[in-house]
């Protein structure tokens, strides 16, 4: 397997977890449509990704939060599938059930506070991760992040 093979697989979970969370967004936008603006849709994959790097670099953090990564690195950089990658639209669907699976475990084992501490983008991104993760969403406020 090619270096641009893994690449490729690397970036098509990506995508892919950014269509289903934006599918999400849809889903709740058209139910809260007071609190979801398309303009922090688009932002959540970058902050999610920011957010997680910050995590993984916070010694404070505990330790079982930075393992679930680096495993679910290891996962997606790996040859080996649960569903063959070279399987149209499934191939893939592992990888983003995973990422999905993963990513939620990971914010609900590090806390509410670490993640609206590294939080990169608008308050109102914050909430969708937070309902997404299955934490108690935080309290409106004013807009923060970088």
């Amino acid at each position: 397997m090619a270096w641009w093979d893994v690449l490729l697989g690397i970036l098509a979970g990506l995508l892919g977890v950014y269509v289903v969370l934006l599918l999400g967004l849809w889903v709740y936008a058209r139910r809260h449509p007071e609190t979801v603006e398309m303009k922090d849709a688009l932002r959540l994959l970058p902050d999610l990704l920011r957010v997680v790097r910050r995590l993984a670099a916070d010694r404070a953090v505990p330790r079982g939060v930075r393992i679930k990564l680096a495993l679910l690195l290891v996962y997606l950089v790996s040859p080996l599938d649960l569903v063959p990658d070279f399987l149209p639209v499934i191939g893939y669907a592992d990888d983003v059930i995973i990422v999905a699976l993963v990513l939620r475990s990971l914010l609900r084992s590090a806390g509410p506070e670490p993640l609206r501490r590294h939080w990169p983008g608008t308050p109102a991104g914050l909430r969708i991760i937070e309902r997404l993760a299955g934490l108690a969403p935080s309290e409106p406020g004013p807009a923060h992040g970088g």
